[in-house]
Formats: structure tokens, sequence, C-alpha cells
């Protein structure tokens, strides 16, 4: 399945974090660090939204799910992220997008969820912007 891409996590997915635990432990392959290009980072209540923005820079993880996992664990993320196709009260979009891996500069095209344009627009308007794009820093 062509579909069948890493996921890029920025938040309280990446190892340490504890949606990590919950749901990605002993489903995954691989979890390398990465970067996503041309997007910042903003506070949420709790978590963070990545907000595709040229110029910008986030920091996360590369997770790869194991084969057998992979559509349980697409499912089980996109109901965390509260991410249906095409519903307008959508808080993330799930897209398709390129991550830089840290270890050899690779790039990996990867899904990543990402704030829904409605949300996007609040937040360039009056959210509290994550420098450096690293949540673990904020």
């Amino acid at each position: 399945m062509s579909s069948r891409l890493p996921f890029f996590v920025y938040g309280t997915l990446r190892p340490g974090e504890h949606n990590h635990d919950l749901f990605l432990r002993g489903r995954t392959r691989s979890e390398v660090p990465g970067r996503l290009a041309d997007a910042v980072l903003y506070d949420g209540p709790g978590y963070p939204y990545a907000v595709e923005e040229p110029g910008g820079v986030v920091c996360g993880d590369l997770v790869t799910a194991a084969s057998d996992q992979y559509g349980q664990l697409l499912g089980t993320l996109d109901q965390l992220e509260e991410y249906a196709p095409g519903d307008p009260a959508n808080l993330y979009e799930r897209v398709a997008r390129e991550v830089t891996r840290e270890e050899d500069g690779m790039s990996v095209r990867a899904w990543v969820y990402v704030a829904a344009p409605a949300v996007a627009a609040t937040l360039r308007a009056r959210g509290r912007l994550i420098e450096g794009g690293d949540w673990r820093a904020r």
C-alpha cells in the first residue's frame, strides 16, 4: 500500500511523553529524530499544533509502525488527533510531508498531523509560538 507512510510526531507521542507509551509502545519498528521544514509550533491546551509556515522548523520523531500494526495504529492516531477525512470540524489535518531524518539527512515522506485551517488561523492571530520548534524545550 503506497500510503503506508511513517508518522512524524512532535508532541505527546514522542518517546518519553505520556501518549507514546499509551499509543506507540510495542507497535513500532523504528523511531528516529527528525525535522519538519516549513512549519512552526504553537502551544495548545496540553499539546502542540504544527502550523505550516515557510522558513520554520519543527523538531520531532519519525515513527515507522510495525507492519502488522499499521492499519490499527493509523486508525488509533486519527482518533487521538480527532481527525476524520473531510470533516470541517477537524482540529488537525493528516497530510503527507517530507521530513528529514537527523541521523543521515535523508528526506522521508511521512504523515504529519498539522493544525486544520481554522485552528491555524486562530493560532497565528492569538497563539503562543514555541520558539525553536521543539515542544520539549518550551
